[in-house]
């Protein structure tokens, strides 16, 4: 990973009640962390469109997408969910490690275009529904109020008399963004509809097997969009110009990334970070990892394109502290696996 911010790597786990909430019911996660602003005034879309690599512009009210912000290199400064609204609002939310990255390169670019930027992160809370009962939790729990099931569509709802945009995620998964102050009447009102809380830890777990990279740990300052495999969620290769698209669109169409992200099974969880080995080469590293209690031990790693699903891999654990007293590092058998994983 480069020196760019990082999300603190961890083994993530899940308890076998938060697992059967997540995959049999609706899991309730707080993700009220994530940065939050807010574009407003008639210039927003058509500013963001230069900016990112998503279609902006072509969102109607309700409508949102995934998209990556990057340097002119085509390198990545973070991504994002874009959320149109209508009466010109955009809202904004993003791995918190890239907030600083995103509010930057909107005021510095800025100028000439009609909007105002508003900071939300810490006025806004995100409660996240995550499993197959939570489209329908989140229905009971807003008077029937539900966005569609295309993922970023999104509606203004009301839920224990607070109002809360509801925005479909991935899988049937449902975000819930209402005001901080409101938070804590969401959070029990959707527990009394049947969901049960789960930590960020299980939802990890959830996100590993969906093969899902996050920014900050899977994908960094050094990854360009196709290598995270991310182009068919956060690329249009349609819409105008914005900053870092040659790169992006020269290697789609006439080449070929020299890594990707791919998956790795093992029997013992892999340690973030780490170094992948074959031969003795190092191939690439570790990135989210997790012991996933349907699956054992799970990890998303960027590795170098002549890995591919199957191959045998080491991973290694850790350099000892005295290495001419220890011995090597010990070296974990891992293999490598297209995803998702699950």
């Amino acid at each position: 990973m480069s020196e760019q911010a990082t999300i603190e790597r961890a083994w993530q786990s899940a308890s076998e009640a938060e697992y059967a909430a997540l995959t049999e019911g609706a899991g309730l996660i707080d993700r009220s962390e994530r940065g939050k602003l807010a574009l407003i005034g008639p210039g927003a879309a058509e500013f963001l469109q230069g900016q990112v690599t998503n279609d902006v512009l072509a969102l109607a009210p309700g409508e949102g997408c995934y998209a990556a912000f990057l340097t002119a290199k085509g390198k990545m400064l973070g991504d994002l969910r874009v959320l149109a609204t209508g009466s010109d609002e955009l809202l904004l939310d993003c791995e918190r490690v890239a907030l600083q990255a995103l509010f930057d390169m909107i005021r510095r670019h800025r100028i000439g275009y009609a909007f105002e930027l508003h900071k939300r992160t810490l006025q806004c809370a995100l409660l996240t529904l995550a499993g197959p009962s939570a489209r329908a939790l989140a229905a009971a729990s807003a008077a029937g109020a539900l966005p569609a099931q295309r993922e970023h569509a999104h509606l203004a709802a009301s839920i224990a008399g607070a109002p809360v945009r509801l925005i479909a995620g991935p899988r049937g998964d449902i975000d819930v963004l209402t005001a901080a102050a409101d938070a804590e009447r969401v959070r029990e009102a959707l527990l009394e509809a049947g969901a049960l809380t789960v930590t960020e830890s299980a939802y990890e777990v959830l996100r590993i097997e969906r093969g899902i990279p996050r920014f900050g740990i899977d994908m960094d300052g050094g990854t360009i969009p196709q290598e995270a495999g991310i182009n068919e969620r956060a690329v249009s290769f349609t819409k105008g110009c914005y900053v870092g698209q040659e790169t992006v669109a020269r290697l789609f169409y006439k080449g070929r990334p020299n890594r990707r992200l791919l998956g790795l099974r093992s029997r013992t969880p892999l340690p973030g970070g780490a170094a992948v080995l074959i031969e003795g080469r190092t191939v690439g590293h570790v990135g989210s990892s997790c012991l996933s209690p349907a699956q054992g031990p799970l990890a998303l790693a960027m590795l170098r394109r002549e890995c591919e699903p199957g191959a045998e891999v080491l991973v290694e654990a850790g350099a000892p502290e005295h290495p001419a007293e220890s011995g090597p590092a010990e070296l974990l058998p891992a293999t490598v696996a297209a995803l998702p994983l699950g």
